[in-house]
């Protein structure tokens, strides 16, 4: 096939060549015009820094750390290039004004000038080295509240003796340089139970979006309501149910059947009840907690999750007790190995929130009176009755008094002892009724175990020699003997009214010491 090659179609080839060289020329222009601009290299040295936090005071605590921070860069700016704030810096902004997700305030001490960086604000305009000294002390600030919560100071002052996380200021400064942020939660830096307690805050903001929950409206007259009663009250309380997904189903059914007995037994076991066959006026007492209520309690127990170190969690086998719970739990290999209720300190004699490493056992112990209870109870017995110290099985021992090992033995059969200057330790007791209560605090400050042989058997299992007939027998001796662990067992006593179960349930208890309001306090006027 034969092509003409005429003027016309030489002259429209010509033209369209012209074209795309001209179109290429400028692009070319265009790169190379680019590549002239040149690259952001901002000097901020200690003397910059200096100047920024006299304008700045509010910010001086983290003056050490940014000053280190640049010096590792060279005194150079790290948030921002030729183009502006860089996409790690937009990011760490959107997380900032997203604290309140973690249960936090959004209030960076300098939020105008803040904003005026995001917002192009004409009137607050920030040179570039202030505004990248603005942002590095914004990710400490923002690491700090969210990682570290209020200083070990303040939680010692809120009496929580257990040890606190360490801030990795330095793991920060890495962070920052790799771009790879702190904020990711695919690295959990935090306690898991952190995590768990911030998706249930994420799920009852929702519902305090969407209204919240009724008030449940009984009458004066009421008492109860059980299996096959009919009352308006029963339809107000599988509404309040529903709502927080503790029954599937709103039928809005009058009628008090089984399946709605057994979703308030649910309800019960995860708000620190003892499952019953009726509902009484405390259970709707309970169910009429507001959900903003819920929420501050929530966000509470998330702070006292962020000055426990996750390292603990990593523990082979540790003894946890959480003090509003009554509960003791022997955690194994991440697995809950043994579980046992137990009593802990009245509002008086409160059990001390600390931790400690269990070193012995003691079978058939002696009970050591404390100094205070022969003041306050034994010296008056002994004043109105002579044999007062016969009839309770006590004794003299070198100036102090004890109680002889026996059944009767304030400590019970057998104490498990870890070394701390609160003089809190586990114990057995003789006084098994206080275990069928559902609020559990009667004791002078130490922990009442309900299955102190099963906590023993769990114990000493990793040694043949010590069978369960041999605990029985060292028990019931009479005579008090002496287990060294081979292995120190550590022990964390804590003290949580929020807790996400292994099951995922979130429960609720009772506030029983009024830690939660001072606590709440502090954190809602941050």
């Amino acid at each position: 096939m034969k092509i003409w090659y005429t003027p016309f179609i030489a002259v429209v080839f010509l033209m369209v060549f012209s074209c795309n060289s001209k179109a290429d020329k400028k692009e070319e222009k265009a790169i190379k015009k680019e590549e002239k601009i040149p690259e952001l290299k901002l000097t901020i040295d200690t003397a910059r820094i200096a100047k920024f936090y006299e304008s700045y005071p509010k910010l001086s605590k983290f003056k050490t750390d940014v000053t280190s921070l640049y010096q590792k860069n060279k005194s150079t700016q790290l948030w921002q290039d030729n183009k502006g704030v860089v996409e790690f810096g937009n990011t760490l902004f959107n997380q900032y004004k997203n604290l309140d997700q973690e249960g936090l305030k959004a209030n960076y001490p300098y939020k105008e000038e803040l904003n005026s960086v995001f917002e192009n604000n004409p009137t607050k305009k920030l040179s570039k080295e202030d505004t990248d000294l603005l942002l590095s002390n914004l990710y400490y600030y923002y690491a700090e509240k969210v990682y570290a919560g209020f200083d070990e100071k303040t939680s010692i002052s809120l009496e929580w003796l257990l040890p606190r996380k360490k801030f990795n200021y330095q793991v920060l400064s890495d962070s920052i340089f790799k771009k790879s942020t702190i904020l990711d939660d695919k690295k959990k830096k935090m306690f898991s139970q952190y995590y768990k307690l911030r998706d249930a805050l994420k799920e009852y903001r929702k519902i305090e979006k969407n209204g919240g929950w009724k008030t449940i409206e009984v009458g004066e007259d009421y008492e109860s309501l059980k299996v096959g009663d009919s009352s308006n009250v029963v339809a107000q309380i599988r509404e309040r149910l529903f709502v927080t997904k503790d029954i599937k189903e709103n039928t809005k059914s009058p009628i008090c059947d089984t399946t709605f007995i057994k979703a308030i037994k649910n309800y019960e076991i995860h708000h620190g009840y003892t499952p019953k066959n009726t509902i009484l006026l405390e259970h709707i007492k309970d169910l009429n907690i507001p959900v903003s209520d819920r929420i501050k309690t929530i966000i509470a127990n998330m702070e006292r999750c962020r000055w426990i170190d996750p390292e603990l969690e990593k523990g082979q086998k540790y003894i946890e007790v959480n003090i509003p719970e009554f509960k003791l739990y022997i955690i194994e290999d991440g697995k809950i190995a043994f579980t046992s209720a137990v009593v802990v300190g009245r509002a008086m004699t409160k059990t001390v929130i600390f931790s400690g490493m269990m070193n012995n056992i003691v079978f058939s112990p002696y009970w050591n009176v404390p100094p205070s209870i022969i003041k306050s109870e034994i010296k008056p017995g002994m004043a109105k009755d002579k044999n007062y110290l016969q009839k309770k099985n006590l004794e003299w021992n070198n100036g102090a008094v004890r109680q002889l090992p026996g059944k009767n033995n304030s400590l019970g059969l057998v104490k498990f002892l870890f070394p701390n200057s609160s003089n809190i330790y586990l114990h057995d007791t003789p006084s098994k009724s206080l275990f069928e209560r559902e609020s559990r605090a009667f004791s002078h400050g130490c922990v009442r175990v309900a299955k102190p042989r099963e906590l023993a058997i769990e114990l000493l299992k990793v040694d043949p020699q010590w069978n369960p007939a041999r605990i029985d027998k060292a028990m019931h001796a009479g005579k008090e003997s002496w287990y060294t662990l081979k292995k120190k067992v550590p022990v964390y006593i804590g003290y949580f009214t929020a807790w996400v179960d292994r099951d995922g349930n979130l429960n609720f208890y009772k506030d029983i010491y009024g830690r939660d309001e001072s606590l709440i306090k502090l954190l809602t006027e941050e």
